[in-house]
């Protein structure tokens, strides 16, 4: 949850409420009216999470580690992207603004650090429309006959790069060469009125720190495998349901929405102690910015403006991109896998970003494990030896 109650907050501080509300005081922990019952406070996650980190000089580091991995401090170093005070940030320019006018191709150029124009390999235009299927297949054809990236200098990265892009960009935007992917990707579902949205889209989701897609990407390079092979890794992780596939939590509780009444879907939900798919975001206490940007594009149609209103007031957290996705997909007529073709073109351009930063570090990621299993015998008693 991106909210603690003052029992969880203190849990993990190991501290007493008035230290607690000391850093409240002083602006180190954010806090916000529980919309449950105005009489208590809640505590946004990530706040006390670092706090309690810095903290914790006395405890092991396989501890601190173990809690700092999930929704904690970044676990390796990165140029690329940073969420900070509520904005999304690309080689440090707002993402937000970016997606005002930027394609995808241009944060390419950012993300990778180039100075010239994409070039992709010229190809016959596919007839096939948009499938994630076919990026699966390419790439997986790709990894046994490209090079490792290990010991390879960036400009040869950045080739390879542009290479790996274009042919994912060929399955799921397949079009003209001429055309930027946001129109191409339009044209394949036949909805050109949609192409400015998908390119505010795709600009807006094309990295997020060290999300689960982009660690798995960076740890694949960090192996030296090839760049094709980490977008591979990225794009397995994208499908899983917290990841990519939100938009699929979003579409059933739309369509519960429909069958039974927004209020009663909303209230079953949370009646089930299912959380509201959708709503809120770890590292956006406020609003998540991406959902902002695109959700100020466009009309919600009026079942999800309903739902949203609802969730808004009785979860106490604002919709967040995916949510963004989904209703953009419905008010625009879009096939309904719509979303995660648009969240894997985009992030594709990240997991290529990372893989390369990663490859170039010549580092390899390999955390080691705190063992919690059956305990292990001792060899030397087993044999019978003293």
């Amino acid at each position: 949850m991106s909210w603690l109650t003052t029992e969880q907050a203190l849990n993990l501080l190991g501290t007493k409420s008035q230290t607690l509300y000391a850093n409240v005081s002083r602006g180190r922990i954010r806090a916000k009216a529980d919309p449950s019952d105005t009489r208590r406070s809640l505590y946004f996650a990530d706040d006390v999470k670092r706090l309690a980190t810095r903290h914790a000089g006395r405890r092991k580091t396989e501890a601190v580690a173990a809690e700092a991995i999930q929704w904690g401090d970044p676990v390796l170093p990165s140029a690329l992207s940073t969420v900070s005070n509520g904005r999304l940030f690309y080689r440090g320019k707002d993402a937000a603004v970016l997606a005002e006018s930027a394609s995808l191709e241009e944060v390419a150029l950012l993300l990778w650090d180039m100075k010239r124009p994409l070039r992709f390999e010229q190809s016959e235009t596919r007839q096939m429309p948009p499938s994630l299927d076919s990026a699966f297949s390419v790439l997986a054809e790709r990894i046994t006959s490209d090079l490792p990236s290990l010991g390879r200098s960036l400009p040869a990265l950045q080739h390879e790069a542009e290479s790996v892009f274009g042919t994912v960009a060929e399955a799921l935007a397949p079009g003209a060469w001429d055309q930027p992917l946001h129109r191409r990707l339009a044209t394949a579902w036949n909805r050109p009125d949609a192409a400015d949205l998908i390119r505010r889209s795709l600009v807006l989701l094309a990295d997020h720190e060290l999300n689960a897609s982009t660690f798995t990407a960076r740890i694949t390079a960090s192996a030296g495998a090839t760049l094709s092979a980490a977008t591979l890794s990225g794009l397995s992780t994208l499908t899983g349901p917290l990841h990519g596939g939100a938009w699929q939590s979003v579409r059933s509780l739309i369509m519960r929405a429909a069958a039974i009444g927004v209020d009663e879907a909303v209230r079953s939900y949370l009646a089930e102690g299912r959380p509201l798919p959708a709503f809120g975001h770890q590292l956006y206490p406020d609003v998540d910015i991406r959902g902002q940007a695109l959700l100020g594009c466009f009309t919600l149609p009026p079942l999800f403006a309903q739902v949203r209103d609802v969730g808004e007031q009785l979860v106490g957290e604002s919709v967040n991109v995916d949510f963004a996705l989904t209703a953009m997909t419905h008010a625009y007529h879009l096939p309904e896998d719509a979303p995660l073709i648009i969240f894997a073109l985009a992030r594709t351009v990240g997991w290529l970003a990372h893989a390369m930063e990663q490859a170039t570090s010549g580092r390899l990621i390999r955390p080691r494990a705190r063992y919690v299993g059956p305990p292990v015998s001792d060899f030397t008693a087993a044999r019978g030896e003293s």
